[in-house]
């Protein structure tokens, strides 16, 4: 009776060490779930920073009418955006960005405009901080993409019912004659 009870203690160890490294995978994957969520209120946040400030630019007046407008559209548009149609929205006011201040003589006509220093300043705050904080939401939603593919959290549903992490796609090229004039 003594090896079957020595065997008995030993499945028990090993049952008990696979239970603790499922529950630490576990864990694991839940703070990378958190870290997805506080990447993406970062990233929102920054992406609403962004239209804000090519919203009040647009309007301010120190553009040509047909900037203002085509900024405010794009601006508009990425502010009101379903959550579905948000990348779309934001890529179109990147390209609306870009368009509008692709010349550098533009944008030291606006820094010579009365408060068109400190707005040039912050919207290219505003855009230079979007890459990267899409940049942090992406490398999370990759790193939990890569713990959700292993057969382990798949077998044992170590996810749960959290939804499948999806990377934001979109197009954060800033334009080169705001960002250079703002470094």
């Amino acid at each position: 009776m003594r090896p079957v009870t020595a065997t008995l203690i030993w499945i028990l160890v090993v049952l008990v060490a696979i239970g603790l490294y499922l529950s630490w995978t576990a864990g694991r994957l839940d703070r990378l779930h958190a870290r997805i969520d506080a990447a993406r209120a970062a990233l929102d946040a920054q992406l609403l920073r962004r239209a804000s400030v090519a919203q009040e630019l647009a309007t301010s007046g120190v553009l040509d009418p047909a900037a203002s407008i085509v900024l405010y559209e794009a601006a508009h548009a990425a502010r009101q955006a379903e959550e579905e149609h948000r990348e779309v929205a934001e890529s179109e006011l990147s390209q609306a960005l870009r368009a509008v201040f692709a010349d550098p003589p533009q944008v030291d006509v606006l820094r010579e405009a009365p408060g068109g220093e400190e707005a040039i300043h912050e919207l290219a705050e505003a855009v230079r901080r979007v890459p990267m904080a899409r940049r942090f939401h992406n490398d999370a939603v990759g790193a939990a993409r890569r713990l959700r593919e292993h057969r382990k959290v798949r077998w044992f549903r170590l996810a749960g019912h959290a939804p499948f992490p999806l990377a934001f796609e979109m197009d954060d090229e800033s334009p080169a004659a705001l960002v250079d004039r703002a470094a």
